[in-house]
């Protein structure tokens, strides 16, 4: 006879937890949305549309995105729900109102928008953040100090984890820098062809090798295996 499989119950998300969730990333959705309006680019979906209507009348983003979600909160409340529908409403509704207040509280300085998305890429991967490569070199480098179930080794990825936000936070600053603050001189830097095709081919590895790590990790994995054969 066999034993009947008894469900594990499914931890339900609070009211907190919702609140929590919906302020935070709107807090970091509203920011993404002020660097893309402010360096002039696109992306898909409701917001792609909103960015696009906005560049085309001046309308601002905030009214747009609301407006052009209205009609799918139907379509979520006949398939997902009130629940669903009602987050749903809340979240857009915050945002549009964060990106609308958003020019009162921030404002960027003068930028090259190419090559200060390209360093921010690289300052990005340096300091560990997915998708970028940078990311699964250290989570590498940790998985192996893991599990080799030596406390040293243990204690060793969590020094490492450590230093790694102490580094992460020097290396976002110049990021904050690039953005947000008024430069100190009017003078411009000019950078040679050859210097802006490296750092524009560099960003897009970094960026490339983030999404599709496996062939990158393969070779180094079969270097570090010949390396220690000899």
């Amino acid at each position: 006879m066999t034993s009947a499989t008894v469900p594990v119950p499914i931890d339900r998300h609070t009211t907190g937890d919702d609140l929590q969730a919906l302020l935070t990333g709107t807090l970091f959705i509203a920011l993404g949305v002020a660097m893309f309006k402010h360096a002039g680019l696109l992306t898909g979906g409701t917001a792609g549309l909103a960015f696009l209507l906005h560049y085309a009348t001046g309308v601002s983003f905030g009214k747009l995105f609301f407006l052009i979600n209205l009609p799918f909160y139907w379509i979520a409340w006949r398939r997902m729900g009130r629940a669903f529908t009602l987050k749903t409403f809340i979240a857009v509704a915050l945002l549009s109102m964060l990106t609308e207040w958003q020019p009162l509280a921030l404002s960027f300085a003068a930028l090259q928008p190419l090559y200060a998305a390209i360093m921010s890429i690289c300052l990005f991967s340096l300091a560990g953040i997915p998708p970028l490569v940078g990311f699964y070199a250290k989570l590498a480098v940790l998985q192996s100090l893991l599990m080799s179930g030596s406390t040293l080794y243990t204690v060793l990825a969590i020094f490492a984890v450590l230093m790694s936000l102490i580094a992460a936070y020097y290396y976002i600053r110049v990021v904050k820098v690039m953005y947000f603050d008024s430069p100190l001189t009017a003078t411009s830097v000019a950078a040679p062809a050859d210097v802006r095709v490296v750092l524009t081919v560099n960003g897009a590895l970094v960026l490339f090798l983030g999404i599709l790590p496996g062939g990158l990790m393969t070779l180094c994995t079969e270097a570090i295996m010949r390396m220690l054969s000899t």
